[in-house]
């Protein structure tokens, strides 16, 4: 019977994922989508520590980075909520979607028992330990709180380790963009804010689930601290918090337009070159497809159909690629197959001598 509730719970998550993402969205691509989630809202204050309101501070700061964001004009913000509302978690994911965004950020404020401190951000991925599934496990009971729950979300049950771990047995596209993002955030916190590091770690919040894009989950710090939870309080930690988020998503945005600014300069000099083909000996490129926390067979029935898959294991995680070839001019025709099956989010890597390296230095002639 368990077996059942969650294959029927993993069904649902990846019908209404999927479904949601094919839906005419707002994004027409010229712009760089970044989607702005402050956590709780309405009937649900989140946690109350010291008497501070969750649900108050994660929506001021949300407010102060979609501002700054939004002063550049190649940035759309969209918000889950605006004001004091209460917001299914399934359609806060949807809103995402629908969106076709690049970028998914929801913010929080964590609560403990004891004077715990310090600030941590999220990737969605399997609990490495009681206490990352506690922190989940307080985000995800929101729904508990939402109507019709149990046919929402297919019988998930927050407090079940077993249904926390379900969550995650879908596959796992965006973890490495995720994952650098929030290590720029944290590196934000830590170097600008000197908060105390609470590291980049992984863990099944439904919320992040139900997003096709790169996603984070941020946890400013504890409200039940005396001295942090005043500072979150205050209007100074909340602008120094939401610029240490605001640049890291510049920071990002940045990153990802060189990558892309590289294979367009290369393209022009496809098109203007005397021969189809563009050699570079004793490199090999490929296309990344996704990154995960588990080995998974590479085989076509696991991504989409597509065969010439081959992976690698880089510290925790499994990096997957789809081709391999040292002419550059056929990695448009890769990139572009990837991208129809699904992998939105696929880009070129090079290797020289079976060692990763920068494809700025692979592409010198």
């Amino acid at each position: 019977m368990k077996t059942n509730t969650l294959l029927l719970f993993v069904s649902f998550i990846l019908v209404l994922t999927f479904s949601s993402y094919a839906n005419n969205g707002n994004n027409d691509g010229d712009k760089f989508v970044v989607v702005l989630d402050a956590g709780h809202g309405g009937k649900d204050p989140g946690n109350m520590g010291n008497g501070y309101k969750e649900k108050d501070i994660a929506l001021k700061v949300v407010l102060s980075i979609g501002n700054a964001l939004e002063k550049n004009p190649n940035i759309e913000v969209i918000y889950t909520r605006k004001e004091d509302k209460f917001i299914d978690l399934f359609v806060r994911g949807k809103i995402a979607n629908k969106a076709k965004a690049d970028l998914f950020v929801s913010v929080h404020c964590d609560s403990h028992t004891s004077q715990a401190y310090g600030a941590g951000t999220f990737v969605l991925g399997l609990h490495r330990n009681n206490t990352n599934f506690e922190v989940a496990k307080k985000e995800n009971s929101v729904i508990l709180l939402e109507d019709n729950y149990h046919q929402n979300y297919a019988g998930y049950d927050p407090n079940s380790p077993e249904s926390a771990i379900s969550i995650m047995m879908g596959m796992e596209d965006y973890l490495d963009q995720s994952i650098q993002l929030a290590s720029l955030i944290q590196s934000n916190f830590v170097g600008k804010l000197k908060r105390k590091d609470r590291s980049v770690k992984q863990a099944g919040f439904i919320v992040l689930h139900q997003t096709v894009m790169p996603s984070v989950l941020v946890e400013l710090g504890f409200l039940t601290n005396n001295k942090e939870g005043a500072y979150l309080n205050s209007k100074k930690g909340q602008q120094d918090m939401s610029k240490a988020i605001t640049d890291a998503i510049l920071q990002y945005k940045a990153s990802i337009e060189q990558n892309v600014a590289h294979t367009v300069f290369e393209d022009e000099v496809e098109e203007t070159a005397s021969t189809s083909d563009d050699i570079y000996k004793d490199v090999t490129f490929k296309v990344q497809i996704a990154a995960s926390s588990k080995s998974i067979a590479t085989k076509p029935y696991n991504f989409k159909g597509l065969s010439a898959i081959s992976k690698e294991k880089t510290g925790n995680l499994y990096k997957y690629y789809y081709g391999s070839t040292s002419n550059y001019t056929q990695t448009k025709q890769l990139v572009s197959d990837a991208k129809s099956k699904g992998y939105k989010s696929s880009f070129v890597v090079a290797f020289k001598n079976g060692k990763k390296i920068s494809l700025t230095e692979a592409l010198k002639r």
